[in-house]
C-alpha cells in the first residue's frame, strides 16, 4: 500500500458514491460517472488496501465490514474537507461556488422554487444543482451539501432547521362536477365505496390515506381507479380536476384550486396535519453558498419567528 502522500481521493469518492446509493448503476446516475468507471476506481481501492470493501452478488451489492468502517471515517472527513475548499474558492464579499441539495419532489410544486429564485437573483455567483428524489438517502454521503427530509430520523451530526410552512395538512379533494354525481362522503368509512385517485411511491407501495378528529386516527389505502406515480403528482392533480375522483394531497398543493373552486374540500374536520420539512446540513463549517442559502432561509421564517414561538432545532 502506499503512503499517505498518494491518497486516492477520486477513487475514494467513487467507493461513498456506490455504498450511498446501493449499487454502481444508482451511483452512476447520480454522479454523472459510468458504472464501469466507477467499478474500476473501487477495484483500484480494493487493490490498494488489500480487503474486498463490497459483497457484490448477482441480486444485490453492500459494503463489507471494512468498507461500512471505511465509509464511516470517510464521510466527514470528506464533507470537510470540500466545506475549506469551496470557502477558500469563495471571498469575504462575494458567495460564489456550487450549492448542491438533496430534495423530495414535495418540496418542489410550491416551497423550494420561490426560494431558489431569490437565492439566484441574490448570489449571481453561485451554481445550484436540485437533486429531486423521494428515497431516502444520506444526502451528505451521496455528495450533497444539504438535504431536506420530512420528519426522517437523522444522524445525531447534523442540524436540521424548518423550511417552508411550519405545519401542513393533508387534503382531501374533489372537483364539483365528481360530488354532484356521486356525493360527497360524510365519514372516511365511505371513501372505499367512492373512485379514488392514488400515488404510488418509487419504492412500490402506494400511498395510504390518514384522517384525524380528535381522538380518532384512521389510514386507509382505497381502492384504486387511477394510480400515477410520486413523480408524476400534477397529473394525479389534473386527473382529479377532470372529475375522476377524490384526491389526498398536501393541502398546500391544492390551494390554488381551493382559491378558484376548481376543486372542493372533503371532509375538512378530518383533515390530518404534520410538521413542514426541513433542511439538514452537517454539524462542522458549511460552505459559503450553503451559509448564504441558511441566512435566506431564516430571513424567510422571520415573520414566523415573531409570530411564534421560535421550533426546537435537534442537533
Amino acid at each position: 500500500m502506499a503512503n499517505g502522500d498518494d491518497l486516492p481521493l477520486d477513487d475514494l469518492q467513487a467507493f461513498l458514491a456506490v455504498v450511498s446509493a446501493g449499487g454502481f448503476r444508482a451511483a452512476a446516475r447520480r454522479s454523472g460517472r459510468g458504472a464501469s468507471t466507477l467499478s474500476e476506481a473501487v477495484a483500484r481501492l480494493e487493490g490498494r488496501l488489500g480487503t474486498p470493501l463490497l459483497i457484490r452478488t448477482t441480486r444485490a451489492l453492500g459494503p463489507t465490514e471494512a468498507g461500512r468502517a471505511l465509509a464511516a471515517r470517510l464521510t466527514p472527513a470528506l464533507a470537510e474537507a470540500r466545506a475549506a475548499l469551496e470557502a477558500v474558492a469563495g471571498d469575504a464579499r462575494t458567495v460564489r461556488g456550487p450549492l448542491r441539495l438533496n430534495v423530495p419532489k414535495a418540496v418542489m410544486i410550491d416551497i423550494l422554487p420561490p426560494l431558489v429564485d431569490r437565492f439566484l437573483a441574490r448570489h449571481p455567483h453561485v451554481s445550484v444543482e436540485l437533486v429531486v428524489e423521494d428515497s431516502f438517502v444520506d444526502a451528505i454521503a451521496a455528495g450533497c451539501h444539504a438535504g431536506i427530509r420530512y420528519g426522517e430520523a437523522l444522524a445525531q451530526d447534523v442540524i436540521a432547521v424548518p423550511l417552508g410552512p411550519a405545519r401542513q395538512e393533508a387534503a382531501l379533494a374533489a372537483a364539483p362536477a365528481y360530488l354532484a354525481r356521486r356525493g360527497t362522503p360524510a365519514h372516511p368509512d365511505e371513501i372505499p365505496a367512492h373512485d379514488c385517485l392514488l400515488i404510488r411511491f418509487a419504492s412500490g407501495a402506494l400511498a395510504a390515506w390518514e384522517f384525524e378528529r380528535g381522538a380518532e386516527a384512521l389510514r386507509i389505502v382505497p381502492p384504486a381507479r387511477l394510480t400515477v406515480s410520486a413523480a408524476a403528482v400534477e397529473a394525479g392533480i389534473g386527473l382529479a380536476l377532470a372529475g375522476h375522483g377524490l384526491i389526498q394531497m398536501f393541502g398546500n398543493w391544492l390551494a390554488p384550486q381551493f382559491d378558484s373552486g376548481a376543486l372542493v374540500p372533503v371532509l375538512r374536520e378530518w383533515w390530518p396535519d404534520f410538521d413542514g420539512p426541513r433542511l439538514y446540513f452537517p454539524n462542522r463549517a458549511v460552505a459559503p453558498p450553503l451559509r448564504a442559502f441558511l441566512d435566506l432561509v431564516a430571513e424567510t421564517r422571520a415573520p414566523d419567528r415573531a409570530a411564534a414561538p421560535r421550533p426546537s432545532v435537534p442537533i
